[in-house]
């Protein structure tokens, strides 16, 4: 008897199925719910809170020399932006701001392009980051008026050193973080020094470099406003850390409230338009990161 290859044919079965009932339909979401999931909603919600909890301590207080309101330091600000006094001292403390940060970003990627390629460049960046990242850059102050004497250029030594080693290292993790499936083929493509690091390490460790930038950027920021509060006026010149000195000897305290406020306007500008258009535009572009 020859054997059956096919297996038999299972009998057809109708089921009887239930009703068709229409499922609810979810109520739409409130006006303000989806409002406060703006961002930008939430974060002027908290400013505005502190602004109020800043109003009744100064109330409270009763002492405007010691601390002035927000409405206070909010009519020193309108005024000195009417006067052109805020925009001109800000544009100083940025311009001198920007000479050092990017000539430590030059440095930074010497340094870290020199330690991917040789053993000895990577001992020397290791060395030198051991030795001067953890020294504090105001304290280099005095010994750069000795050399640079009172001028942009001993802001600009102390801003390059404050900008250049913490950014190497997170260049440098970033560079060590890159897969080896990567760098093997850039390495098959013939990609040797900075045509290697160019095309392989940079565009694979933007996340690092990224975040480098901003720890760089806020190194610089708040250490030219330190070196100006000591030393900050070239023929009467000064930035915005000259413009809190002066007015905190002139006991204007709501001046001094109003430059400290430009001072964080301006980190809050450059923090959430240019870095987060670069992150938008580049590692949040190509998956690189949430």
């Amino acid at each position: 008897m020859t054997a059956r290859l096919s297996p038999p044919i299972r009998p057809e079965r109708e089921y009887d199925l239930a009703p068709f009932v229409e499922a609810p339909v979810e109520r739409e979401i409130p006006l303000a719910a989806r409002l406060w999931q703006r961002d930008g909603l939430r974060r002027a919600v908290i400013v505005a809170g502190l602004a109020l909890l800043w109003e009744l301590a100064a109330r409270w207080q009763g002492n405007a020399l010691l601390l002035p309101g927000f409405l206070d330091t909010l009519r020193a600000f309108v005024e000195g932006i009417a006067d052109g006094e805020l925009p001109r001292r800000a544009a100083i403390s940025v311009g001198i701001l920007l000479k050092g940060y990017l000539a430590g970003i030059a440095l930074a990627f010497v340094l870290t392009t020199l330690a991917v390629s040789t053993r000895f460049g990577r001992d020397l960046l290791s060395t030198l980051t051991a030795m001067f990242n953890p020294l504090p850059a105001i304290a280099l102050l005095p010994l750069a008026l000795l050399w640079f004497g009172l001028g942009e250029g001993s802001l600009v030594f102390v801003l390059i050193h404050s900008v250049l080693w913490p950014l190497a290292l997170n260049i440098f993790s970033g560079f060590q973080s890159v897969p080896d499936t990567l760098r093997m083929t850039g390495r098959n493509y013939g990609l040797r020094g900075w045509r290697y690091v160019v095309a392989i390490l940079i565009p694979a460790a933007l996340p690092s470099i990224v975040s480098g930038l901003r720890i760089g950027w806020a190194f610089a920021w708040r250490t030219l406003i330190a070196a100006e509060l000591v030393f900050g006026a070239s023929s009467g010149k000064g930035g915005l850390g000259w413009y809190i000195f002066q007015n905190r000897n002139e006991l204007f305290t709501d001046r001094v409230f109003a430059g400290l406020a430009t001072v964080v306007l301006i980190g809050l500008l450059v923090e959430n338009v240019v870095f987060a258009t670069l992150e938008r535009l580049t590692v949040h572009r190509w998956g690189q990161q949430r």
